[in-house]
């Protein structure tokens, strides 16, 4: 008996609904916009041979609108395959902790792959527990620099092409760079999180709201990657020094506070939030190299991950930075559907499919 293809699928109900909505003019991804994200992904993937697919329930509505549609879906007997769905039986605390227990109980399960719905943070979340099983990451989020802002159903086919194996590895994936913060030293001492975009330490003494949604809190920036067209923290590196992806180096840069403005430094305007462009004061810039570990001065503020304040060392600790390639990897949609063009494979799947 033969194993069907199967893909996981984390979507986030609670991300695009942050408190950056209320100061901010950011874009509101709705319960039932995520759900037929979902939908139009399962098109795809169903296209093209992805036989099952795992999800997970919540409480907000999501996996509700999901499964009506799939009951729509299968009592018109539309000629559109669809995977068949199993929503994942996991207690629920409409937490992180949800998106931790789904994705090791989806790489316990072996899928080929886990299609991702949210923002920076949600992908960071899935990313310290997924290992080497592949992302297709997308952007529902606020200020979104990893994930993409890409329609479902083309992704869900390039998803497919990978999990089905028609485009192979090398192809259609990429190692992602990541940021590791390590406590090397003090009370809490061993402690790692890790971010894939940016980790900044804050001036704020508390985590309070999460979100860093201004730009007088910004002390110190540590870059994975910095587009020059980005939004959110990394949009400041993007403004000063861009750098891709690709690139084995990231950056550290750090700030004047707010009352020093006009002092020592060079003045930058960047787009830290939807609709909101704020200017600073940038003291140093820097490459930060691969395998580079750099120490962090964090006694009087808070560490935020990829947008989001998460620790407040405690006195003695001691923290270090380091960027390595132990990031995700994830589906290059675009080359992935190059590559399923130029090799005529969406004709062949096309002779293949049942009328």
């Amino acid at each position: 008996m033969t194993t069907p293809v199967t893909v996981g699928v984390i979507a986030n109900p609670a991300s695009g609904r942050d408190i950056r909505r209320l100061t901010t003019h950011a874009s509101v991804f709705p319960t039932a916009e995520k759900a037929n994200m979902v939908v139009r992904l399962l098109a795809g993937l169903g296209a093209l041979g992805v036989e099952r697919v795992l999800t997970l329930r919540d409480r907000t509505g999501v996996a509700a609108l999901v499964l009506r549609a799939l009951e729509t879906h299968a009592a018109v007997a539309r000629h559109e395959r669809w995977p068949a769905v199993d929503f994942v039986d996991l207690p629920i605390s409409e937490s992180v902790a949800d998106t931790h227990a789904g994705v090791a109980h989806m790489v316990r399960e072996r899928v080929e792959l886990i299609a991702v719905l949210g923002g920076d943070g949600t992908h960071r979340a899935v990313a310290a527990h997924c290992g080497d099983t592949p992302l297709l990451a997308l952007s529902t989020g606020t200020n979104n620099a990893f994930p993409e802002l890409r329609e479902a159903t083309v992704a869900g086919l390039a998803g497919a092409l990978v999990a089905t194996g028609a485009v192979p590895a090398e192809t259609a994936l990429a190692r992602n760079k990541r940021l590791v913060a390590r406590c090397v030293e003090g009370p809490n001492r061993g402690r790692e999180e890790i971010a894939l975009v940016d980790i900044c330490v804050s001036r704020q003494p508390f985590i309070g709201a999460r979100a860093i949604s201004d730009s007088s809190d910004i002390e110190s920036l540590f870059l994975a990657f910095a587009p020059p067209d980005g939004i959110g923290l990394a949009s400041i590196g993007g403004a000063w020094a861009p750098v891709g992806r690709d690139a084995a180096h990231g950056l550290h840069m750090t700030f004047a506070h707010a009352s020093m403005q006009g002092g020592e430094g060079v003045p930058l305007i960047a787009p830290i939030a939807p609709g909101r462009i704020e200017r600073l004061t940038m003291r140093t810039c820097q490459r930060l190299e691969v395998g580079m570990a750099l120490p962090l001065d964090a006694d009087h503020g808070t560490l935020a991950f990829d947008g989001e304040r998460e620790i407040e060392p405690a006195r003695g600790d001691r923290y270090e930075i380091a960027l390595d390639w132990g990031g995700p990897l994830t589906v290059d949609v675009t080359r992935t559907l190059r590559f399923a063009a130029s090799h005529q494979l969406l004709r062949q799947a096309a002779a293949y499919s049942p009328q």
